[in-house]
């Protein structure tokens, strides 16, 4: 997909990657950072809607809550110096992955199949990562479900104008390191 060039996206920086990988806790930090404000997909959706994610997935499937992502995000597009972290699969609707990459500046986070094991084995708020009776799933199946989902989408986040790995790294340089690098894209008046 043709994207504007990055010099003309840098009013918005949208976190994305796999569930776990640590967009909503260095999102409103790095947006503290940068002086932008912060703005967490999932939360606008069940703002919105009045349910949670999880509500939303049991009651009307994933198609449409993509769509309802897609719509969210448009309802942001317009407005400037924001840090929008975005749900694991969102990038995997292709309205939505389009309209990511024409607005804004893609920060995929990194993190190991391990590390994303270790982080989400007890998340009771993941849909996708569920088992069929709405339970957590067992460590295997966690890591097997864990893997499906990750090759899927791997592809979609390497498109992203901006990589940072998230493992093992104090929270502290990992924003730093990424603060630092979206810095370096911010035109003076950008932020003004």
């Amino acid at each position: 997909m043709k994207r504007p060039p990055i010099s003309d996206r840098t009013s918005r920086f949208y976190l994305v990657g796999f569930s776990g990988s640590g967009k909503s806790t260095i999102g409103p930090i790095l947006a503290n950072t940068l002086g932008f404000a912060f703005m967490d997909l999932d939360q606008e959706i069940e703002q919105a809607s009045g349910r949670s994610i999880a509500d939303i997935f049991a009651a009307e499937g994933e198609k449409d809550f993509r769509e309802r992502e897609c719509s969210a995000l448009k309802a942001l597009v317009h407005r400037p110096h924001l840090v929008v972290s975005f749900g694991g699969g969102a990038l995997t609707w292709e309205p939505t992955a389009a309209l990511a990459f024409e607005t804004g500046v893609v920060v995929y986070l990194e993190a190991s199949h391990d590390e994303i094991v270790n982080r989400l084995k007890k998340k009771t708020d993941r849909p996708l990562l569920l088992g069929a009776d709405g339970q957590p799933l067992d460590a295997r199946a966690l890591r097997e479900r864990i893997n499906q989902l990750y090759a899927s989408r791997e592809a979609v986040y390497r498109q992203a104008d901006i990589v940072v790995p998230t493992d093992r790294e104090p929270l502290g340089l990992t924003i730093d390191r990424i603060s630092t690098r979206l810095s370096r894209l911010l035109k003076p008046t950008s932020r003004g």
